[in-house]
């Protein structure tokens, strides 16, 4: 039963999520979270332990790992990012990076009640008045590409003039209070990324063999990172 799973690791927001899949048909073995905030340094290492040793299995069994790519936290992107590429390495076996905004799309898709009626637009805030968001097809075919997007009443205007569009995300909320009453809007809470819908995307890039290069690999951070000097007392 050697190299026959999946490893995904979800870390691109507070949740910290890992889960299992068979590679050969994409089935899930089993899951783990965390809804702890700052956990993933700490904890994410643990979760993956655990899961292999709660499904009778041992990273020997690994055949790729699957990453959630960003963008999102830039720290939970690292961490995760840098366990990815440190398993990889050690275990010989491909690295597979997998869109944050596609794989929340994903997940809201398979539990909507006639798919095909939307479009899908993942928001993850991004601090103030800004999100990262797309916009995708229920196939997970991309319309807007992952931009950060500043909100006011007149974003994605013109998308809601012809469409329906489904806002989910931990950033849709910010634009539910700026948008106000708009019939071609729905909007979901509660909905944050999982390791599970990375899984399966991952599995479907496994057998496409959409592999990173594990030395060069970096997440989708979207935007540049800002840090600040302390001050001299």
């Amino acid at each position: 039963m050697s190299k026959s799973l999946l490893l995904s690791l979800e870390t691109s927001s507070p949740v910290c999520s890992v889960a299992l899949h068979r590679v050969a048909d994409g089935s899930l073995v089993g899951q783990s979270e965390l809804r702890l905030d700052k956990s993933h340094s700490t904890h994410l290492t643990i979760l993956i332990e655990q899961l292999l040793a709660n499904t009778g299995h041992q990273l020997a069994d690994l055949a790729a790992v699957a990453v959630s790519d960003g963008p999102g936290s830039y720290t939970g992107l690292r961490i995760g990012g840098a366990a990815a590429k440190g398993l990889c390495f050690a275990l010989d076996i491909p690295l597979i990076a997998v869109s944050t905004l596609q794989a929340l799309t994903a997940q809201v898709a398979a539990g909507t009640a006639r798919p095909e009626s939307w479009l899908y637009c993942p928001m993850l805030d991004a601090r103030r008045t800004e999100v990262y968001a797309a916009l995708y097809m229920p196939d997970g075919q991309e319309v807007l590409a992952p931009t950060p997007l500043l909100l006011d009443a007149d974003t994605l205007a013109e998308q809601l003039a012809h469409h329906s569009v489904l806002f989910f995300g931990h950033g849709a909320a910010k634009f539910q209070a700026l948008l106000g009453e708009q019939p071609n809007a729905g909007f979901l809470a509660g909905i944050e990324p999982s390791a599970i819908s990375v899984g399966q995307l991952g599995v479907a890039a496994f057998h496409r063999q959409q592999f990173q290069d594990v030395a060069y690999y970096e997440p989708f951070y979207l935007k540049e990172v800002y840090t600040t000097t302390p001050k001299v007392k």
